[in-house]
């Protein structure tokens, strides 16, 4: 899949299930500001996985910066659709964030955002084309806005920001696992597991079809549990 629908898809499955999983998951439930934040942070979250993809647009979303990070999670993770696309990389991440937020805090929290912003503005192409100066640093200031903003609702440990990355990651997987390569979901085994909707990547299925499908449903949902509660 396309980053764009990686992204959208990440939005949606956070917005579907914020009203009920985080009560089962956590004993917590998300307020209205907190479901909007995780819907944008899990759009950018759905990019994680292709982080070893270091050809990839995502690479390019820091310039440099991320373009050396894809390199070394390629180089870590065995290359593109590998670990980072497995379970085992859903938890790692979820985890890894949960250990953050938990013993770092307020800076970690923000420094998550801030990247996970990065991401969702460089795959919904919010950004100048190409991979050159105008398309990053678009990025980092688009970033660095959103951030400011949102720093001033989350808390410096948010105890759903865990579940947005996992969620976000594991979005990313079925979203690879509808696409003829499919996903390696239970890494180190190879196999991969997939059922062949997309039959190519930015084909019209995934690009006219769904992902349009994916951005209504989804402000749909928002509108219901976020912007607008007591409508029904």
């Amino acid at each position: 899949m396309m980053g764009h629908s990686h992204a959208v898809s990440g939005a949606l499955l956070f917005a579907a299930t914020a009203p009920y999983l985080p009560q089962l998951v956590m004993h917590h439930h998300l307020s209205p500001q907190e479901i909007l934040m995780g819907t944008v942070l899990c759009a950018g979250a759905a990019l994680l996985p292709d982080l070893d993809h270091h050809d990839g647009t995502i690479a390019n979303f820091l310039g440099p910066v991320s373009k050396l990070l894809c390199r070394f999670v390629a180089w870590v993770s065995g290359g593109h659709r590998h670990a980072t696309h497995s379970i085992f990389f859903i938890a790692f991440m979820t985890v890894g964030t949960w250990a953050g937020v938990s013993y770092v805090g307020r800076w970690f929290t923000l420094g998550m955002t801030f990247f996970l912003l990065a991401m969702a503005v460089r795959a919904l192409n919010l950004c100048p084309p190409g991979h050159g100066f105008s398309a990053w640093g678009t990025i980092v200031a688009m970033a660095l806005l959103g951030t400011g903003v949102i720093a001033k609702f989350i808390p410096s440990a948010p105890g759903w920001l865990p579940y947005a990355v996992g969620l976000g990651c594991l979005a990313h997987l079925l979203g690879d696992s509808i696409t003829k390569m499919g996903a390696p979901w239970l890494w180190p085994l190879k196999t991969r597991y997939e059922i062949v909707v997309i039959k190519s990547s930015g084909n019209k299925l995934e690009t006219e079809i769904l992902v349009p499908l994916m951005g209504l449903a989804t402000v749909a949902l928002l509108w219901f549990t976020a912007i607008s509660p007591h409508t029904l």
